[in-house]
């Protein structure tokens, strides 16, 4: 991932900020239309899981300009995911349904070039927190 592409997950996701509840209920929507099977993972109340989403991933994001400071958290959740029974192929499916999520929640702003940043910045956290929990195996 590059420096542009970091600016650019930054500032779009700037625009999702103000609409997180909505953001966060299309995320899921979209994640369980995808895989069904995914849903009995997810027993708390979803406004509230939607909302530590959304948390989440502001301090990823935030984060990207500086990975080394929030490896040890993106480790530690692939970690936690791992015990909650989330495995490798679930990854792909999140990912998938992130950037459906995007493309509806940024309307207009939704380019190649913000699909291609996303996608990048997903990959790079998602293989970290893959990593993470295959070590602990």
């Amino acid at each position: 991932m590059n420096q542009s592409q970091v600016d650019l997950v930054q500032r779009t996701f700037r625009h999702l900020m103000p609409i997180g509840d909505t953001v966060a209920e299309v995320f899921y929507r979209r994640l369980f239309e995808l895989d069904p099977a995914l849903r009995p993972l997810f027993r708390g109340d979803m406004k509230e899981q939607g909302r530590k989403l959304m948390q989440m991933m502001a301090v990823a994001v935030q984060g990207l300009s500086r990975l080394d400071t929030i490896i040890p958290a993106v480790e530690d959740l692939g970690r936690r995911h791992a015990a909650y029974g989330v495995q490798g192929s679930h990854y792909e499916t999140v990912g998938t349904a992130l950037l459906m999520t995007l493309r509806i929640g940024l309307a207009d702003a939704y380019s190649q070039d913000v699909h291609d940043a996303w996608s990048a910045a997903y990959q790079t956290l998602a293989r970290t927190m893959q990593r993470a929990a295959h070590a602990t195996l």
